[in-house]
């Protein structure tokens, strides 16, 4: 077997101790003719090639690395539980297969699912055997369906222009998970910083009359509060009281600056005996407009973003290791940035958990369409939600983004039905979470948003002085020949940001690429970078900006690292820069 790619827990927001990684290594084989099924390739067939889960075909560090079209892919591996799982409930988790996987257990069939970027999981308890199982997993992406959410994933077999290459398959971290028949089955915790008090609702499987749930919580290893709930029925909320006293400071709230998180131990008990224990974490962090102004934690605050779209050298959409993640978060404070804007992924948990525990906001993006029908509407929308749930709990998510560049509905200027998609997305996305922003259609063409946000590959200082000036030169100003509100959906006084801009090409790798401006050496990449970031700070209209971007990305060299993490200028420069300094 191959060294453990990825060993960490992957769900480090609602964590048991009992579990088992299955990634490594699996038999795999192509099934360029659709032959799998019919064949029952689910009951006892051996396949010729070998993978390393959880790393895509296309990816070198999946041993194979091959990009050409093959839209049927089919895994294997065998599994022996311990005895410590014996006689428990076993789930079996995926943390993302792109993009529509069917799994059988010992030859019996256990779930479906279809979305690309987010997770699933069935109880497979009911078919396992003593000693030695098997799953098998069926993955289909089709390489050109314009109609599914696939982001940054191109339809042609070579990367070219803003598109990379594609991830068919398993992605994210495959994993067992032991559980008594009466287990937490997930929480959902929204702060509120105004009332002290963090609401938790809570699900549980099975709950059994006089069964209780034990809610603890703690801060910096103190214990601040412990509540006792019987058990009435399989849902139910509760909001509990912290007694933080703040006067001035940050105290113990959460912000990029103080990234202050509070622990918690979820404990189901029956009698004596513990039934399940979770432990979790949360953040007391509010985002809000107020009058116009972003404000966190009910002050102004200013944001200073780096797109930032999580692709990876060797392993594309898959990072090559958990470090790899907190090194990405790191790399990015370390260059003045207060957060990120992940572009058209949805993004491994760990990169949250990194953002949640150093401190980083982050704007979570739906990975987009790029037609309009009806079953584009349907996977949008399905796969949007489950995203939503899945990060919900993340304090460094402060903003969601459904749509971008009207990807996905490329008439929304004229037809109703697609600016009514659009509309449907921001408040399908409200209903779900009225807590954070949402920017229905980040770029131009905005119908309903809470902040107005622009895209403007403008590289002139004083272009960009002149057009940021006043609100009026805003709204009357088109980059990109864009309208920036779909006609009949007015400026409602949104807070602005300019989300995309920048795009510098510096070429300091062996890459070759484009930007949407170009460097020839480090004081020219300085003094660009520097008049487009003043052009913003100097502006009384803006409160905040995205840059574009933080790395290079396959044939973009517009980035701030090089696709392999190295700064192509000091980051103390940058930050200098980012803070009106340098």
């Amino acid at each position: 077997m191959s060294r453990m790619p990825r060993p960490e827990y992957p769900r480090p927001h609602f964590r048991r101790d009992l579990w088992i990684n299955l990634n490594g290594e699996w038999q795999f084989e192509f099934d360029d003719n659709n032959v799998g099924t019919r064949e029952k390739w689910y009951a006892g067939k051996d396949f010729s090639r070998t993978i390393t889960v959880p790393f895509s075909y296309q990816s070198r560090l999946s041993g194979i690395g091959e990009t050409r079209f093959h839209d049927l892919v089919w895994y294997k591996r065998r599994f022996e539980l311990p005895d410590e799982m014996s006689g428990k409930t076993i789930l079996l988790h995926f943390g993302a297969v792109d993009y529509r996987a069917w799994v059988w257990v010992n030859g019996m069939f256990v779930a479906f699912h279809e979305g690309g970027h987010v997770p699933f999981h069935a109880d497979i308890t009911p078919h396992l055997k003593d000693g030695s199982n098997e799953v098998v997993v069926k993955a289909e992406d089709p390489s050109g369906a314009l109609d599914q959410p696939r982001g940054k994933q191109y339809w042609k077999e070579q990367s070219e222009s803003i598109f990379y290459t594609r991830t068919t398959g398993i992605w994210q971290t495959v994993w067992l998970e032991a559980v008594s028949e009466t287990h937490l089955e997930k929480v959902k915790m929204t702060p509120d910083i105004d009332r002290d008090e963090i609401a938790i609702e809570y699900w549980v499987k099975h709950p059994r009359p006089g069964d209780r749930l034990v809610i603890g919580i703690s801060f910096d290893g103190e214990p601040v509060a412990e509540e006792t709930v019987l058990l009435r029925q399989a849902r139910s909320r509760r909001r509990i009281h912290l007694n933080d006293f703040h006067v001035h400071g940050p105290g113990r709230l959460w912000s990029p600056e103080h990234p202050n998180l509070y622990d918690v131990t979820f404990t189901l008990r029956r009698d004596d005996r513990v039934m399940d224990e979770v432990t979790s974490y949360f953040g007391m962090r509010k985002i809000s407009i107020e009058n116009g102004q972003v404000f966190l934690n009910n002050r102004p605050y200013y944001m200073k973003l780096v797109l930032d779209q999580g692709y990876f050298p060797d392993g594309i959409l898959t990072p090559p290791s958990d470090e790899a993640l907190r090194r990405d978060v790191e790399l990015t404070k370390a260059m003045g940035f207060n957060g990120a804007r992940k572009h058209q992924k949805v993004e491994d948990p760990r990169y949250l958990y990194w953002a949640d525990k150093l401190g980083l906001l982050v704007w979570g993006e739906m990975a987009n369409c790029y037609t309009y029908s009806d079953q584009a509407v349907r996977r949008m929308t399905a796969e949007w939600q489950e995203a939503i749930e899945r990060d919900y709990n993340h304090p460094s998510i402060v903003a969601w983004v459904p749509l971008n560049e009207s990807w996905g509905v490329p008439q929304l200027l004229t037809d109703p039905r697609q600016q009514a998609h659009s509309l449907a997305l921001y408040w399908l996305t409200k209903s779900l979470d009225p807590t954070r922003l949402v920017i229905s259609n980040d770029g131009w063409e905005h119908t309903r948003s809470d902040l107005f946000t622009i895209h403007d590959y403008e590289a002139r200082k004083d272009v960009l002085k002149e057009r940021y000036a006043d609100q009026d030169r805003i709204l009357s100003s088109m980059p990109g020949n864009r309208l920036l509100y779909v006609p009949g959906y007015p400026y409602r006084g949104e807070p602005i940001l300019v989300t995309e801009f920048g795009g510098i090409a510096y070429k300091k790798s062996d890459w070759e690429g484009w930007g949407y401006s170009g460097a020839c050496d480090d004081e020219d990449f300085v003094n660009r970078y520097r008049d487009v970031v003043s052009a913003m700070l100097e502006s009384p209209m803006i409160q905040g900006f995205c840059y574009t971007q933080l790395t290079d990305v396959e044939q973009e060299i517009n980035g701030l690292l090089t696709y392999d993490r190295k700064p192509k200028v000091d980051p103390e420069r940058i930050r200098s820069i980012n803070e009106g300094r340098g």
